[in-house]
Parts: structure tokens; C-alpha cells; sequence
């Protein structure tokens, strides 16, 4: 069976190399759909009978592994030099230092990656993560699925 939970978040990025747009400074209102994977709790009298894991649940633990993190952070590409000794001279600033630039598939590919420990320390051979969808904006967004999933080459992110 499979279960999804939506969550949205904001955060500011750029994208340092980009020659349009997307090189300025800005943010988004993100949008995360993440879709786990397990049997049905069929334990009579159990509190989550019927259910994969209680939608409550999954919010608490996807809010916790990511989304608090992220939410109202800036999220900075590590090589990003002069915008990172920028916001770390703001005193008490949320940023987020990554490997890679923030683009909505690297967003995802780290959403994945992070998720997909946390489902696997906590819940393994009960849960798993499945599919990971991030929407940059409401026409534009990323898939991470757990067939294709690989490991970003530094495997985590900077700083988080």
C-alpha cells in the first residue's frame, strides 16, 4: 500500500551559475508530496488499524527529519562564496549550506536522501520511502523515485 502527505514550506535560493532569472536572489513557496510504502496494520484494536502509519505521524516525522529545517531558510550552494559569507554575517540567520546548487532536482534528490535514512533507521522493514515530488512552483517540479534513487555523490548536505 501506498500512503502520501503533502507539505509546503518556504525558502530562498539561487542559482549561481544560471545566465537568467534564477541567478538573483529569491524564494519560492515549495511544495512537497512524499509517498511511503507498507502493509496495512491489520492488529485488532490497534489505534492504527487499517492504516499504513497515521497521517499525523508522518507529518511529525517528515516535519521533523526536514521541514522545519528548510522552512523560512535560505538555501545556499557551498561554492556560492560571496552570498555565503553574506547570510553568515546576518547573526541568527537560517541558512542552509549545500553541496550542490539548490535546484529543484537537487532539492529532491536531498529531500530523498534524507527521508529515505529516516524511514530506514526508524521504521526499517515496515516502511519505506517511495517517491519523493518537489514543486519549485505550481507548473514546475522534480521526481525522485526509489527505483532510480542514487546518493548524491558527497552523500549529505553541508552544515545541515
Amino acid at each position: 500500500m501506498l500512503i502520501t502527505r503533502k507539505f509546503e514550506f518556504d525558502a530562498g535560493h539561487r542559482i549561481s551559475t544560471h545566465q537568467s532569472q534564477c541567478r538573483n536572489l529569491h524564494g519560492h513557496r515549495y511544495v512537497l508530496e512524499v509517498t511511503i510504502s507498507g502493509g496495512i496494520i491489520t492488529d485488532a484494536g490497534a489505534p492504527e488499524q487499517g492504516m499504513v502509519m497515521d497521517f499525523s505521524r508522518v507529518k511529525h516525522v517528515i516535519r521533523e527529519a526536514l521541514i522545519d529545517q528548510w522552512d523560512h531558510a535560505f538555501l545556499v550552494y557551498a561554492g556560492d562564496t560571496r552570498v555565503l559569507e553574506f547570510l553568515q554575517s546576518l547573526e541568527g540567520h537560517k541558512t542552509i549550506v549545500l553541496d550542490v546548487q539548490p535546484t529543484a532536482e537537487n532539492l529532491a534528490l536531498i529531500a530523498f536522501d534524507i527521508l529515505h535514512h529516516t524511514f530506514l533507521n526508524e521504521y526499517t522493514g515496515r516502511l519505506a520511502l517511495e517517491h519523493v515530488r518537489l514543486f519549485e512552483t505550481p507548473n514546475c517540479w522534480a521526481d525522485v523515485d526509489k527505483t532510480a534513487f542514487k546518493p548524491i555523490a558527497s552523500g549529505k548536505v553541508a552544515g545541515s
